[in-house]
């Protein structure tokens, strides 16, 4: 388990590194989208690493690691939004975002070493086209409670899914090798 620590750790770095210079490139346009939108974006990059999966040639080149790289962090992007509300600015330091990123990075991580403790780590055999399986069942499940205007009966909010995503990302990132 203190391997799966470090080696989590390691891949939100990375996420966290390319997320705050983005930051610094663009601001934080991205507060601009709407939840269901960003749901979407995260839908993108899914279907494009199942289709790079599926047919083993990228015409645009960009790799499978973006774009995981793309889920953990437009996850935390949702899960910011989740946070502010219509009274926060659409421009934010970019200390506040990386406090924020932190914030939501270790709950995550928290949720992580739980199920990762009820699971037994599980996650180590499986195979990464499996991840991004679960990555999009759990986006179609979002898009569902989304068009339900948040409202389920028995199941988890679309944070815990946005949770469960970006772990599963965090996973599949491991598995590829990524420090």
């Amino acid at each position: 388990m203190n391997n799966t620590i470090s080696e989590y750790e390691a891949v939100i770095n990375v996420c966290k590194n390319l997320f705050i210079k983005k930051t610094r490139d663009y601001g934080t346009a991205w507060r601009i989208l709407r939840p269901s939108s960003i749901t979407d974006q995260i839908f993108i990059k899914a279907q494009r690493i199942r289709t790079l999966e599926e047919k083993k040639v990228s015409k645009v080149g960009d790799d499978i690691t973006g774009e995981y790289i793309g889920i953990v962090n437009y996850c935390l992007i949702a899960m910011m939004q989740l946070e502010c509300g219509a009274e926060t600015p659409l421009e934010l330091p970019a200390e506040d975002v990386g406090r924020l990123f932190d914030q939501f990075a270790n709950e995550t991580k928290d949720l992580m070493l739980a199920k990762n403790h009820d699971y037994g780590e599980a996650w180590r055999d499986m195979r990464i086209s499996s991840l991004t399986d679960l990555i999009l069942m759990k986006l179609l499940r979002v898009k569902q409670i989304e068009d339900n205007e948040g409202h389920t009966l028995a199941s988890e909010g679309v944070k815990a899914n946005y949770q469960d995503m970006l772990n599963y990302a965090v996973f599949a990132l491991i598995k590829l090798g990524v420090k």
